[in-house]
């Protein structure tokens, strides 16, 4: 039995119903390519790889790769790839050259809990290739992805998510179903990118840098925020009210604020 390595918080999940559920959620076509992040002991991929076309596992335990590569010899190598590589470099494009035909992924994953806001940021990046995202994330985390406006939740993950993706939070796992059992509250999430943005941004690494900027200091105003950018004309322009926190702005607010700097030439 492998033992979790604490380096790469991994935890590996064994409940079965738990594993029924997520399979059922995603609920995979046999002509769709997945990516799983993390497989581990494979708990998810074994259902996975009967139920897809292709799957690409990516996972940097040297001590996992062997028992990856064995679990899966009894398909044919043209069903399933191992990327062994941290997921924070990897890039989907390297899936997708080994496949025939320009595809999207399913994107499927139990992600590290301790660099999960990374990771997401990451794939974010590379959004032209997903389909859609399945994640087993730290449930707080799952929170503050789906959280609206007006709440101590809301914040830059919020907005960066909700910008490209409808989120959905979908159920809940407690620790026990986990070896070693995590010291928090785990949830699946699911991550649909839309085909055109309800707030279409001119440019979205600016509006990814507002947002920082808005966050930098979450208990100030969101004027002292942006106070160096001597941008309250702009902000009024947007009907932003300067004396609101960041927190409760919407995100379309904030589009539409990105949208009147860059019609303007004014970066962050």
């Amino acid at each position: 039995m492998h033992k979790a390595k604490k380096k790469f918080g991994q935890n590996f999940l064994h409940d079965a119903t738990v594993i029924e559920r997520i399979i059922h959620a995603i609920s995979l076509k046999e002509t769709d390519n997945v990516i799983e992040i993390g497989p581990g002991m494979a708990a998810l991929s074994d259902s996975l790889i009967k139920a897809c076309n292709k799957l690409f596992l990516v996972e940097i335990d040297n001590d996992l790769i062997p028992q990856l590569k064995q679990r899966f010899s009894a398909y044919a190598q043209t069903r399933w790839h191992i990327f062994h590589q941290d997921a924070l470099g990897f890039s989907f494009s390297s899936a997708e050259a080994l496949l025939t035909e320009k595809t999207k992924f399913r994107v499927v994953g139990n992600l590290p809990y301790n660099i999960s806001t990374p990771l997401l940021f990451h794939f974010i990046e590379q959004i032209e290739y997903v389909e859609d995202m399945h994640f087993m994330l730290q449930k707080e985390v799952v929170e503050r992805i789906c959280a609206k406006p007006d709440n101590k939740d809301y914040g830059r993950l919020s907005i960066m998510l909700q910008y490209f993706c409808d989120c959905e939070h979908l159920f809940d796992v407690a620790p026990e179903s986990f070896e070693p059992a995590p010291k928090v509250e785990s949830s699946i999430i699911r991550l649909t990118p839309y085909s055109e943005p309800p707030y279409p941004c001119k440019d979205t690494e600016e509006l990814s840098k507002l947002v920082a900027t808005a966050f930098s200091q979450r208990r100030k105003t969101i004027r002292n925020n942006f106070r160096k950018l001597g941008i309250e004309k702009e902000m009024e322009q947007a009907n932003i009210d300067g004396s609101l926190r960041a927190e409760n702005i919407s995100l379309a607010q904030y589009v539409e604020l990105c949208n009147i700097l860059s019609n303007k030439g004014i970066s962050i």
